[in-house]
C-alpha cells in the first residue's frame, strides 16, 4: 500500500490521516490523536468511530483554544495556522460518522467557523462565495489567480462522495492554479459539504444541472475569462466531472483526479466486498447523499451512475489520472474513460505509480505529485 499507514489493518480510518496530512496537519499532533485508538481501528471501518470522532474533535477543541489566546494578544498569524489545523481535525472527525450522529452538526459548524477565522487570521485570499442553483444556491471557495489584472481562464474543482470544498482547498491545487494565471472555483455542490448538510441539497447523476449553475456564476464575475472555463472533480468527481463536460458545451476542458467510469457497476462489487470503502458506515452514507430510503432502491437507480455512451460525447480536451495503487477504483474502470472520449481533440492518459507516488485512490498518499501534474496539463490547454 502506497499511503501511509497509522493503523495496522485499517484503510478506511488510515485514508482519514492520510486526508489530514495532505491537507497540512501535523505528524505530531496527528500521534497524539491516533495513538489511543489503534486497538479501536482493529475492530473494522464501522468500528469505535465514536471514539475516533471525540479524539480528533478534542485535538481541534484544544487548538481552537490557543488560537483565541493568540488573537487576544495580536499573534494573528499564529492564530491562523492553529484555526487552519483545528478545521481539518473536526471535518475529518466529522466524515467519518453516520448520517444519523446527532453529533456531526456541532463538528461541522465548528470546521466552517475555524475554517473562515484561519482565512481571516492567516491572510489567505481565498472568498467563500455562494452558486445560485435552482431555488437556492450551494457555497463554494474562489481562490483567485496571481498577477493577473484582467479576466483569467478558471477551474471548478468539485467534490467527490465524502469531501468538502475546504478538503478540495487543502490539497493545494487551488495555489498551482494560481501560479500559473488559472482562478479556481471549489465547490460543494448537491450531495456534499455544506449543500447537503445545510440546505438539504441531495446528489444526482446528471451533474450538468448544478455544474451549469456554476458556469453561470463565473460567467457573472470580471475576474473570469467567459470562454475558458473548465472543470475537474476528485474520486466520484472523476464521474461528475466528465458527465458534466459532455452535457455543458460552456464548458471548455475535463480534467479528473481518480478515473470514475462506471460507478454504478461498482456499487455491485461493494456488496460483495469487492476492494474498499472511503468512509465507514457506507450504504447508509450513500443512501443519505443520493436521497435514497432503502438499499433496494438505492440499487435500483445507482446504474445511473456510469459515463457509458457518455464518454464519446465529450468534445474538449480531457486528462484522466490514476493511480498504480488506488485500492477503491480498479484499472477496469479509468482506461474505459480515455479509451471511449473519442470524440476529444485532446485526451491524455497518465497513471500515478508506486514509484512516482499519488498512486493512492485520488493521489490521498502524496497530493502534491497530482496538484503539479494537472495543473501544469491545464495551464498547457485552457
Amino acid at each position: 500500500m502506497s499511503m501511509f499507514q497509522y493503523f495496522p489493518t485499517n484503510y478506511v480510518w488510515n485514508l482519514s490521516v492520510n486526508i489530514a496530512m495532505t491537507c497540512q496537519a501535523k505528524i505530531g499532533e496527528i500521534d497524539q490523536i491516533c495513538r489511543p485508538l489503534i486497538e479501536a481501528s482493529k475492530n473494522g471501518d464501522d468500528g469505535d468511530t465514536t471514539a475516533f470522532f471525540q479524539a480528533w474533535c478534542n485535538k481541534a477543541d484544544s487548538l481552537v483554544a490557543r488560537a483565541e489566546e493568540d488573537v487576544k494578544v495580536g499573534r494573528d498569524l499564529s492564530a491562523g495556522s492553529l484555526y487552519r489545523r483545528a478545521w481539518i481535525y473536526y471535518i475529518v472527525a466529522e466524515r467519518m460518522q453516520s448520517p444519523d450522529t446527532p453529533e456531526r452538526q456541532g463538528a461541522y459548524d465548528k470546521a466552517v467557523d475555524a475554517f473562515a477565522k484561519a482565512v481571516e487570521y492567516g491572510k489567505e485570499k481565498v472568498q467563500v462565495v455562494e452558486v445560485a442553483y435552482e431555488e437556492t444556491s450551494y457555497p463554494a471557495l474562489f481562490y483567485p489567480a496571481d498577477g493577473t489584472d484582467g479576466p483569467a481562464p478558471t477551474m471548478i474543482f468539485c467534490n467527490g462522495l465524502d469531501s468538502f470544498k475546504e478538503m478540495l482547498y487543502g490539497t493545494g491545487i487551488a495555489h498551482e492554479f494560481a501560479r500559473r494565471g488559472i482562478n479556481t472555483l471549489m465547490v460543494d455542490q448537491p450531495g456534499t459539504g455544506g449543500a447537503i448538510r445545510k440546505r438539504g441539497l441531495y446528489g444526482r447523476h446528471d451533474s450538468e444541472v448544478w455544474a451549469g449553475a456554476a458556469v453561470d456564476h463565473l460567467q457573472s464575475r470580471t475576474d473570469v475569462d467567459p470562454d475558458r472555463i473548465g472543470m475537474m472533480g476528485v474520486s466520484l468527481g472523476g464521474y461528475f466531472a466528465p458527465r458534466a463536460v459532455a452535457f455543458e458545451k460552456r464548458l471548455k476542458l475535463c480534467a479528473v483526479w481518480g478515473a470514475n467510469y462506471n460507478w454504478g457497476e461498482l456499487q455491485k462489487r461493494r456488496l460483495r466486498r469487492e476492494g474498499e470503502n472511503p468512509v465507514p458506515h457506507y450504504w447508509e452514507h450513500v443512501q443519505w447523499v443520493f436521497d435514497k430510503h432503502s438499499l433496494d432502491e438505492f440499487m435500483a437507480w445507482a446504474p445511473n451512475m456510469t459515463l457509458e455512451g457518455v464518454a464519446e460525447k465529450i468534445t474538449v480536451p480531457f486528462l484522466v489520472t490514476h493511480g498504480e495503487d488506488d485500492k477503491q477504483i480498479p484499472m477496469e474502470f479509468a482506461t474505459p474513460q480515455y479509451e471511449n472520449a473519442v470524440n476529444s481533440p485532446a485526451r491524455d492518459f497518465h497513471l500515478f505509480t508506486n514509484d512516482e507516488g499519488g498512486s493512492a485512490h485520488a493521489g490521498a498518499d502524496n497530493e502534491a505529485i497530482g496538484a503539479s501534474f494537472i495543473s501544469d496539463w491545464v495551464k498547457e490547454h485552457l
